[in-house]
Formats: structure tokens, sequence, C-alpha cells
């Protein structure tokens, strides 16, 4: 993507105004429309890159970056020096671009970059998509879209899978029911009925009822799940919600797995999950006092309280990150430190999270984060 272009698009309403009183550009201009601020910036000459760049704020500079396939991390300057750097050379971005497509095109996923280690390998290419599809959404409304969707792919796929499973046990005589909810919790797998299943809503992925049929969704998977109760947003029949971007969004969302078994060895939704809430707080920003703990600081507190029994206990737990951090810190010494006469199974049933958030939307994103892990 075009850098100009690239940082007009992250740019919220109160940005675009700014750039535009900076460069001299503001008469005449409606500035209750992004639309039309981002077309005269566009069209002006002395608008350029690194004077638009000049004006943003850190947390939309760490969107550009994302969007361009680069390092989010470090302080203003050094993102505008990146991105600009980046700009000057065009042909390292194609070459990159190429060796990933190369390297999908022999059916394995590129190698995430050095300074994106944690991920696995495709989180940055799914948020800069979903983030494309978000237009003028403000981030914090277009968070709860996005995971909400995430959250219900997961869980269908679950099912589907458990569902194929059970339906190949019936044929050999087994006495399995695939339509009997009992063979899915019984397994740890959501039960989720018919008209809330992937496949059901990637068919009118293109209709103008989408909204609705999404929404009616969650309420069917609450409806049916009493752990997932007052948990799932459904607030995407909203008329202000974009139904062709939300159709894109599910087709986008459509072509990863994220809740097989194989997605769930490596904990595919996860660590998307993870990442988005991540990237969602830094587009964001910190608002009446609240604040992302970055996951590595997270890990550190861990490492320290070495919870390997009793109760971990947060008192502002946000989304769940500690308890997330806990629970893979059990897996990771189950067979060592002092732990190894104990199995992963028998040690995290020796250990209770306890957690209070006063904010609701929040507390939802938390109960969503714990329950695809099976916390």
């Amino acid at each position: 993507m075009k850098l100009k272009h690239a940082i007009l698009e992250t740019m919220e309403r109160a940005a675009l105004r700014d750039a535009l009183v900076e460069l001299e550009l503001a008469e005449g201009v409606d500035k209750r429309s992004p639309d039309a601020m981002r077309a005269q910036l566009r069209r002006a000459r002395r608008a350029t890159a690194e004077r638009l760049l000049a004006t943003s704020r850190v947390a939309d500079l760490r969107r550009v970056c994302d969007l361009q396939g680069l390092e989010t991390a470090g302080r203003k300057q050094a993102l505008v020096e990146r991105l600009l750097g980046h700009e000057a050379e065009p042909q390292t971005g194609r070459a990159v671009a190429g060796a990933a497509s190369k390297a999908r095109s022999k059916g394995r996923e590129p190698k995430a970059s050095s300074g994106s280690a944690a991920t696995t390998g495709f989180e940055t290419e799914l948020w800069a998509a979903a983030n494309a599809l978000r237009g003028n959404m403000d981030a914090a409304e277009y968070k709860h879209v996005v995971l909400g969707l995430v959250f219900l792919k997961y869980i269908s796929d679950a099912f589907e899978e458990r569902h194929e499973q059970l339906e190949a046990e019936r044929d050999e005589g087994k006495g399995s029911d695939p339509e009997d909810a009992d063979f899915y919790t019984g397994d740890n797998v959501f039960w989720v009925p018919e008209q809330a299943r992937w496949s059901a809503l990637r068919r009118l992925a293109k209709h103008p009822g989408i909204g609705q049929a999404v929404d009616d969704a969650m309420a069917a998977v609450e409806r049916d799940n009493p752990g997932l109760r007052d948990v799932l947003p459904r607030t995407y029949a909203r008329p202000a919600l974009d139904k062709r971007r939300l159709g894109q969004l599910i087709d986008l969302i459509g072509n990863i797995k994220v809740g097989d078994a194989d997605a769930r060895s490596r904990d595919v939704l996860g660590r998307v999950y993870e990442y988005f809430l991540a990237q969602f707080a830094s587009a964001e920003g910190k608002k009446g006092g609240e604040f992302y703990t970055a996951r590595c600081v997270v890990r550190l507190l861990v490492e320290m309280l070495e919870p390997y029994q009793g109760r971990v206990y947060d008192p502002c737990c946000g989304s769940a990150g500690m308890f997330v951090q806990s629970m893979a810190f059990i897996d990771a010494h189950a067979t060592g430190n002092g732990n190894s006469r104990k199995t992963v199974r028998r040690t995290s049933a020796d250990v209770a999270v306890y957690g209070q958030e006063s904010n609701h939307t929040t507390w939802r994103l938390a109960k969503m984060n714990l329950a695809i892990r099976g916390i």
C-alpha cells in the first residue's frame, strides 16, 4: 500500500482535522466528514507523506507500520524514519512479498520476521486486512465486531470437527448422535446451533440481512451455552455498521482455520486474539486510565510469581492476559523445575484463577479469551 494512502486510511477524524489545520488546507472542507477531509489531503501536493507523518500520533504511526508489514515498536521519530526508509526502498518490500507468496505456493506459511517472533506468521497479515475493512469506525467499536466473529469462527470450527467425528462413529454403529449436545459438551466443545454455524453465516455474507443473522447466531450460542450468557456481542444489525464490509470481514475470517485440532494444538486463535487485542489497544490509545499490559510484561510477572498451585488473583484483570500466561507457565513447567511429578492436567487443576474487571465490555472480552483456551 502506498505510504500516503496508508497514513490517511489510519487517521481518525480528529487527526485529519489537525493535519488540515497544520497544512493550512482546512478552508471549505466539511470537517464532520472523514472522507471529505481525506480527499482534500489526498489531492493536496503539500500534504506529502513526510508532512503527514509529522502530524500523526504515535498510535496512528504504529498502525501505518502494521499495514506496511513493519515493526511497530519504538518512539515517534523511530517510527517515522522506519516508514520513510521503507517507502524509499520499494524493491525490498516487493522482494519480501514475493518470498511470502513463493513460500505459500509451496504449501507452507512464511516465517515471521525477527521483530514479530511471537506471532504465528499470519496475524499481521490478517490484522492488516481486517483493519482495512474498518473504514471510519472507531477502533473501540470495531474491536468487538472483529473479536466476536473470530470467537464464533473458533467454536464453529471445533464443533464441525467434532460433528464429523460423531458422524463417522454413527456410521460405524457406535451409537453416536451428531445432533445431541451432550456429545459435544462432554468433550469440552461448545454446542453450536445450526443457524450459528460458520457455513450458514458465510452463505449469507452478501445478503443485506447479514447483520441480523450474526446477532441471531450470537443469541442462539448464548442460549445453548449458559457459560457464555451475556458475553457475546450482539450489535451487528445496527444501521451504523456497513453490511457490505461486514460480509467481507466474514469472508476474510472464514479463510483461516482457528478451531480444529491442529489449530488448537498451536493455539492459533489464542495468539491471533491476543495479537488483535494488543493492536486495538494501540489504535485506541490510552483513554480514561485504561491500559493494555504488554504480553512480555505479563509473562515476566507470571515468571516471578511461579503459580504452580493455589490461587491467581488479578484485581483489574482486563482481557485476562494474566490468567492465560499463568496456564502457559504451568504447561511449560509441567515436566521440570521441581514439577516433574505432576502432569499438565493435574497441575492445572491445582490452580484456580480469580479476577475482577469494572468495564463490562472488557469483562466480556476476558470471558471469551478464557473460553477459547478452556480456562
